[in-house]
């Protein structure tokens, strides 16, 4: 009976640390400057992409695409994970909500577009929604 419980402990916290959590603003940061680090940009391309200008690019693509896997929100094989977006990018909105929305901006790339088109996609889709809309309201407000 002991060896059960110790059997079920160990699975409860494998599964635990397998929980996926909204990355902080810190960790946002940091990610953000390993990408760029990785997919360097001109100072044209930065000037648009950090005002929410995103052009279809090979290079922006490639460096939204570094960022967003690596802050678990699209993986190569599932595409844009909905929950995860819904709970980072609440912003006045209820969760049910930013996940409708996700969701709507999700596909399965029947296309068989390359992974960086296909996140491309995805963001495109949610930055010209109302999450878009808060995220950029939000960021201005910051900068301020």
């Amino acid at each position: 009976m002991k060896f059960f419980i110790v059997i079920l402990a160990v699975v409860a916290l494998a599964y635990a640390k397998d929980e996926w959590v909204p990355n902080t603003e810190a960790e946002l940061k940091v990610i953000a400057k390993d990408c760029i680090k990785d997919f360097p940009l001109s100072n044209e391309q930065v000037q648009k992409y950090t005002t929410y200008q995103h052009p279809d690019e090979e290079s922006l693509r490639k460096r939204m695409l570094c960022a967003i896997k690596k802050a678990g929100f699209f993986s190569e094989h599932e595409g844009y994970h909905a929950d995860r977006i819904a709970k980072q990018f609440q912003i006045d909105f209820h969760e049910a909500e930013v996940a409708a929305i996700a969701e709507r901006c999700a596909d399965k790339n029947v296309e068989g577009s390359s992974v960086d088109v296909w996140a491309y996609r995805g963001h495109k889709c949610v930055m010209t929604s109302k999450i878009g809309e808060r995220l950029k309201a939000r960021n201005q407000k910051i900068e301020q």
